[in-house]
C-alpha cells in the first residue's frame, strides 16, 4: 500500500470515531439530563421521610406540649 493511501485512511477512520465519540457524547449528556429532572420531578411531589430519630424527637416534642398544656390547664400528671 501506498504511504499517502494509508495515511489517507487513518485519518479517515479518525474523523469517523471522532463523529462517533462526539454523538454518543451529546446522548449520553441528553439522557443524563433527562434522568435528573425526572428525578427533581419526583423529589418534589413526594415528602423526605422522617428517620427514626427525628421520629423520636418528634414524639418527645409532641410529649413536652402535652405535659406544658396540661401544666398551664392546672391538671396533675
Amino acid at each position: 500500500m501506498n504511504l499517502t493511501l494509508t495515511l489517507a485512511l487513518a485519518i479517515t477512520t479518525l474523523a469517523a470515531v471522532t463523529i462517533l465519540a462526539v454523538t454518543a457524547l451529546a446522548g449520553w449528556r441528553g439522557w443524563l439530563s433527562l434522568q435528573q429532572q425526572r428525578l427533581g420531578d419526583h423529589h418534589v411531589t413526594q415528602q423526605p421521610t422522617p428517620n427514626a430519630g427525628t421520629r423520636i424527637e418528634i414524639a418527645d416534642l409532641k410529649e413536652r406540649i402535652r405535659k406544658l398544656e396540661a401544666i398551664a390547664a392546672g391538671v396533675e400528671l
